[in-house]
């Protein structure tokens, strides 16, 4: 735990406790009734209402059309199973700002459901609450998704011969041993929805604002730092409950599993009802995730055929001091470097939280890991900026800089996909080996490691899909001779003019496809290499 708890320590807890004391604090004085002041304001309960709202609406609706996939993709074997998984990753990695845009060109003014139906769908919740699922949707599928296929199917089978109907069999055998991965899908798509930033602003329009919304909004637009700095501590208070709540809660019905190969657990589809789940998982998949995709690539390619890609090699010397294609190589590298952190701080704090002999301390460390995913990411980088720079620790003209942003929202998706399976590994396997003379090393390498193989893959290729799309901390701290995509992509939009949202689109566009040519290397990786257990 001393590494995991050093990281976050330093990188979060020191940076949000800097702006924090920045906004309450001033001649020296602590400013504590702002606190009161802000939180009754109408407008201010306002926010909170509907940031609570519907982030638990867009929850729902998440789990609720990606439950199925989830199955589909854990039990059902078909062609393109490999390609689709990635495909259905690539909306996740995506800069808010871009998911936003592409959802106003489908449901907005002059956009494709207006033009076809005459239907607009912008400023509306239902165009926030859709866009919310198009962005959390692989959340599901991955998290839940990756323990249910290596749960034994000959369980529920079992029960079918007893007499259980299929939902019978689902709801008493399936879904408890589920239950940690959907609680666990179902925090990280709370957080990411009640912290949403680029879809509230661009879809929501004035009428809808998040707690997200308005931090940046104080703290850019007003120059409101303490109003700002209340905001936080509420938002960081909310999500301190909650994570309590589910570390509590979750850990009571946690389970040793008996876990198989992924491989011989999926099968074709048999039957009318496992083709029309499959008919009606593909097409969900494409109304909800390919065609907004499909709009960002037409957009892209308007009017100048690729025109706008071949202006990504010219360095403008306005918005970029280098060529708007050198952000692809500079975002790559950062993700690289920030999985390889994300997945050793994660790894480690996992497999520390894992062990049912953990005291008190080390289990309270659970939910505080999930901290990054719920605090004011505008909160993070400015916090970043404020504490980072000075000796010991100046790292302002520091290339890490930006990766150790990113590896903070990578390390507790890491966590969150490895702990349930590691959870579920029989602890008599481990006394076992070390009966045998095995040392705790030894015995983790020989039996943790085997079974969580494939979970350490799938945590890897979500911290990578991470770190690529991150933009909130990022925007603040990445250079200008060396801009991530996200950032590119939004310095774009803010500019008028054709080119330049040609070239926003464009850099998406290839952003998407980066993207899923990771995930497919990744999801051929850890269908060939998985062990055996």
């Amino acid at each position: 735990m001393a590494l995991p708890v050093a990281f976050f320590a330093l990188f979060f807890a020191w940076p949000v406790a800097a702006i924090v004391t920045r906004g309450l604090k001033a001649d020296g004085a602590w400013r504590l009734g702002r606190l009161v002041d802000v939180v009754t304001q109408p407008d201010i309960r306002h926010v909170l209402w509907f940031t609570t709202w519907q982030a638990l609406a867009s929850t729902a609706l998440t789990l609720l059309l990606a439950l199925p996939a989830a199955h589909v993709f854990a039990r059902l074997d078909f062609p393109g199973k490999q390609l689709l998984r990635a495909v259905v990753t690539v909306p996740f990695v995506l800069p808010t700002v871009v998911v936003g845009s592409a959802f106003l060109a489908l449901v907005g003014r002059h956009g494709l459901l207006d033009e076809l139906w005459g239907v607009r769908l912008d400023t509306t919740v239902w165009a926030i609450l859709l866009a919310h699922v198009f962005f959390n949707y692989a959340v599901v599928v991955r998290t839940v998704g990756g323990l249910w296929s290596q749960l034994d199917p000959r369980q529920e089978e079992a029960a079918r011969m007893l007499g259980a109907s299929p939902l019978t069999a689902w709801r008493k055998v399936t879904l408890p041993a589920l239950a940690p991965a959907v609680a666990a899908a179902a925090l990280m798509v709370f957080l990411f929805t009640f912290t949403s930033f680029g879809v509230v602003q661009i879809l929501g329009g004035p009428a809808f604002s998040t707690l997200e919304v308005e931090i940046y909004r104080q703290t850019s637009e007003v120059f409101d730092l303490s109003t700002a700095a209340v905001l936080t501590l509420v938002q960081f208070t909310a999500v301190g409950a909650i994570l309590a709540v589910h570390a509590r809660t979750v850990r009571r019905r946690e389970t040793a599993l008996r876990l198989v190969d992924p491989k011989t657990t999926a099968r074709r589809p048999r039957g009318f009802a496992q083709w029309a789940l499959l008919a009606g998982v593909l097409a969900s998949v494409a109304v909800l995730l390919l065609l907004p995709l499909a709009v960002l690539v037409r957009r892209s390619l308007d009017g100048r055929g690729l025109g706008y890609y071949r202006a990504l090699t010219d360095a403008d010397g306005g918005t970029f001091l280098v060529a708007p294609v050198q952000a692809v190589w500079t975002s790559l590298e950062y993700a690289l470097a920030a999985t390889a952190i994300a997945v050793v701080i994660g790894g480690l704090a996992a497999a520390a939280l894992a062990r049912r002999d953990a005291g008190r301390l080390v289990r309270g460390f659970d939910a505080l890991l999930m901290l990054p995913l719920g605090v004011s990411a505008v909160t993070v980088g400015f916090g970043f900026l404020i504490a980072l720079d000075r000796p010991p620790l100046d790292l302002r003209q520091s290339w890490i800089l930006v990766p150790l942003a990113q590896a903070l929202v990578g390390a507790p998706f890491v966590v969150r996909t490895m702990l349930p399976v590691l959870r579920a590994v029989d602890g008599r396997l481990r006394e076992a080996a070390a009966v045998l003379g095995a040392s705790p090393w030894r015995a983790w390498r020989e039996v943790d490691l085997p079974m969580v193989r494939r979970a350490l893959l799938v945590a890897a290729g979500f911290a990578f899909a991470v770190s690529l799309g991150e933009f909130g901390a990022t925007v603040f701290i990445a250079r200008p001779d060396n801009p991530t995509l996200p950032v590119a992509v939004a310095r774009l939009l803010s500019r008028p003019g054709e080119l330049n949202y040609g070239q926003a689109m464009a850099l998406s566009t290839i952003l998407m496809v980066v993207c899923a040519a990771a995930l497919l290397v990744l999801e051929r990786l850890r269908t060939d290499r998985t062990g055996e257990f």
